[in-house]
């Protein structure tokens, strides 16, 4: 059987906007709160990539600069070239966008409500829990040998405990790496 190329590209593009709309109207607490579920959808329901491509395109889009939303760039990239990246990145951001538009003036309405804060307390609450939840997510999918494992938990415990920037750590892995430690 003969695939036609124009329309399985067509159809990746549809399901890349059909997917990252649907993820950018929950987009509580920004794209590393929603990790877990791209993850889910990218790897487990649309089997589009495997873990471990998701962890280094994840970990290529936070080495660059600019937004967190480069992961979803890249995974549009990985699923339909330039076309992919430039759909999957604007069906990530327009729907919220949009809405946020709308909804302002209501928001800005009922700012003195009591419940208001409630709300807002509530949604810090759910994006911390999700941000966690793609740590775990992506260390279990980084973590190929107790050595990496080890090297996630201890990274995670100096970023915690210290203030050494985040970088010098990201080159000592890359040090340990070229080196084939890990």
């Amino acid at each position: 059987m003969v695939v036609d190329e124009g329309a399985r590209t067509m159809s990746d593009l549809l399901d890349l906007v059909a997917l990252f709309a649907k993820i950018g109207l929950v987009a509580v607490g920004g794209v590393i709160a929603l990790i877990p579920e791209i993850q889910r959808e990218v790897v487990s329901v649309h089997g589009w990539m495997d873990a471990h491509t998701f962890a280094t395109l994840f970990t290529l889009a936070q080495a660059a600069p600019g937004p967190n939303l480069l992961l979803v760039t890249l995974i549009g990239w990985y699923r339909a070239g330039l076309a992919g990246a430039l759909v999957a990145t604007s069906a990530l951001v327009m729907p919220p966008a949009i809405l946020t538009y709308v909804l302002s003036s209501a928001w800005r309405r009922l700012r003195s409500a009591p419940w208001l804060d409630s709300v807002q307390t509530g949604m810090n609450s759910v994006t911390v829990g999700l941000i966690a939840a793609a740590g775990i997510l992506l260390v279990r999918a980084s973590a190929v040998s107790w050595v990496a494992l080890s090297l996630s938990v201890a990274t995670t415990i100096v970023l915690m405990r210290t203030k050494i920037h985040p970088l010098w750590l990201l080159a000592g892995g890359a040090v340990l790496g070229a080196l084939g430690l890990v």
